[in-house]
């Protein structure tokens, strides 16, 4: 298991390297120039010269790569071309909001999903079965930017039990202010994930039971909580655990519309902006922490499958 996380591990630099490159080119691609778009009415053939030249914007693309990569390599993301601000402290103000509206919008939907999802698997066809389908239609079909402002209407406007937008600092604020603001965003994503997550758990659930094992089991006298949860419902989890791992990526990744409905500047907003700005460093900064990501949860996905089945070994 070491040698494969290490193997692992080496292949994801190389992946990451792969996306920061395709992106860095690719940004150059886009059409419109960042500095007139900085200079705005401000804007002569003059100044715009000599800004290139302290950006160094006037360089070839491949010397503007080399040298970008290089600083990478020392931890230097570089600064924001719109506002001066380092990329790193950009990542560092947005992450903690992002990173927050995430953990408890995942911890919703698995709190929802894995109950609800082991019910309607025993209780197949049975009307909760079908109540549980229905309501996890609804939820995936139901955008989270549309079902926040519905919450907002309801909770913060009607009955004035929750702030309906913006971003309480735990260190500043306290927890209850902090959790108190998190509470309606994180409720419209994890309805939504929690939704696709019950179909997995119940769609799993039910092709474990119905193995020969689980049959074996019953036979041999075993009680059904025994059988449910010690021989079915571990076995169940892996195409949830698949799942669960792309969707906190996708989390952590930035919930772009639900931070703009709420007013909560994490990642996705910076790299919104950071692209409407033409912010090469901020996006590409932004970007390649979002590589970071989705490499690490795919490496920590397939460690998993280990432990919920022994039978898996990487070699």
């Amino acid at each position: 298991m070491t040698q494969y996380i290490l193997r692992r591990l080496l292949q994801s630099l190389f992946i990451i390297w792969g996306c920061a490159t395709l992106v860095f080119f690719m940004l150059r691609l886009i059409p419109g120039d960042p500095v007139v778009q900085m200079l705005g009415v401000e804007y002569t053939p003059e100044a715009a010269d000599a800004l290139r030249r302290k950006l160094g914007l006037d360089q070839p693309v491949h010397v503007q790569y080399v040298r970008w990569l290089g600083n990478v390599l020392t931890g230097d993301l570089g600064g924001s071309i719109a506002s001066g601000e380092t990329v790193s402290g950009a990542i560092a103000t947005g992450l903690p909001k992002t990173l927050s509206l995430a953990g408890l919008s995942f911890l919703i939907a698995v709190v929802i999903a894995i109950p609800a999802g082991i019910v309607a698997a025993l209780r197949r066809n049975s009307a909760l079965d079908y109540a549980g389908s229905v309501i996890a239609f609804i939820g995936v079909s139901m955008p989270s930017f549309w079902f926040g402002i519905i919450l907002i209407l309801i909770f913060a406007v009607r009955l004035r039990w929750l702030p309906a937008v913006g971003y309480s600092e735990l260190s500043e604020d306290g927890f209850v202010e902090w959790f108190k603001r998190l509470i309606l965003p994180s409720v419209a994503i994890g309805a939504g994930y929690s939704a696709i997550l019950m179909r997995f758990v119940r769609a799993g659930l039910l092709e474990v039971l119905a193995s020969d094992y689980v049959r074996t089991a019953r036979a041999k006298g075993a009680r059904e909580r025994t059988v449910v949860v010690r021989h079915a419902l571990r076995n169940s989890l892996i195409p949830v655990v698949t799942v669960a791992g792309i969707q906190l990526a996708l989390l952590l990744s930035g919930a772009v519309v639900t931070e703009t409905v709420f007013s909560i500047r994490g990642i996705g907003r910076i790299l919104v902006g950071a692209i409407n700005d033409r912010d090469y460093p901020i996006v590409q900064g932004v970007i390649l922490l979002i590589a970071v990501i989705f490499v690490l949860a795919n490496l920590v996905v397939d460690v998993l499958y280990t432990f919920l089945d022994p039978r898996i070994r990487y070699s």
